[in-house]
């Protein structure tokens, strides 16, 4: 496990996008397993500003998100396929074709899930995947629970996750209650894992994660036994450890 401290947000966004760009520059067509929230919009702007400037090519890339809401239409502005599609993949020269979110308007969890771990399979894995941590360790939507999930899944959003993210949508009332998520066992064979976390809310839980012990009541602690993983955090977010 690396920790790469930085001051603020910003350079977590720099640092992250760096790293993302040199995956892609060193193997065209990687997989890349993206993720959604607050935590990687800075890095996302990088990353277009650097293939504005030419640095960077998604032609061959393949993306593969972490998650979706269950029962929202694409095309609602609070989807994670218009989140990405507006933070991210139209500014790139990624293919539509290749670009895969867990289909949020099928309510057959059972079709959506089995359909989403073979395009996962087929992709040959994760080359690099990144992830936020939410303030109870849940990455992905992969909430805490008794034992850690292996494969895609539908799940019950905690009541501090609906909590945190009510703030995009009109109403905590509108926030769906359940989600399609990559399970962790995806996330842990990915060859290399970023995870972005920034803010003296976030302090608690990374110093739970990374110096706790490794269970499913904090899902991101899996992520100690991972080979290759890197933290990049701020001096808040890294201020108990």
């Amino acid at each position: 496990m690396r920790i790469i401290k930085v001051k603020n947000y910003d350079e977590v966004s720099v640092k992250t996008a760096n790293m993302i760009l040199g995956q892609v520059n060193l193997k065209p067509d990687a997989v890349l397993g993206l993720a959604t929230g607050g935590s990687p919009v800075g890095a996302y702007k990088k990353i277009v500003e650097a293939y504005n400037n030419g640095e960077v090519d998604f032609s061959g890339v393949t993306t593969i998100n972490l998650d979706e809401y269950r029962g929202i239409k694409r095309n609602h502005e609070q989807s994670y396929w218009s989140f990405m599609q507006e933070n991210l993949f139209k500014h790139v020269n990624v293919r539509e074709d290749h670009i895969f979110i867990p289909n949020g308007e099928n309510l057959n969890s059972e079709e959506v899930c089995r359909e989403y771990d073979k395009i996962i399979e087929n992709a040959g894995g994760i080359d690099m995947q990144l992830l936020g941590i939410g303030l109870d360790g849940h990455i992905g939507f992969n909430e805490p629970a008794d034992h850690f999930e292996k494969n895609t899944h539908c799940v019950e959003l905690t009541e501090s996750t609906i909590e945190a993210n009510k703030r995009f949508f009109e109403s905590k009332d509108e926030v769906p209650r359940q989600a399609y998520t990559m399970g962790i066992l995806p996330i842990v064979q990915a060859k290399k894992v970023i995870m972005i976390a920034n803010g003296k809310n976030k302090a608690d839980i990374i110093k739970k994660a990374f110096t706790g012990p490794v269970t499913p009541e904090v899902p991101a602690s899996i992520l100690q036994m991972h080979p290759d993983f890197t933290l990049i955090a701020d001096e808040d977010a890294l201020s108990e450890i």
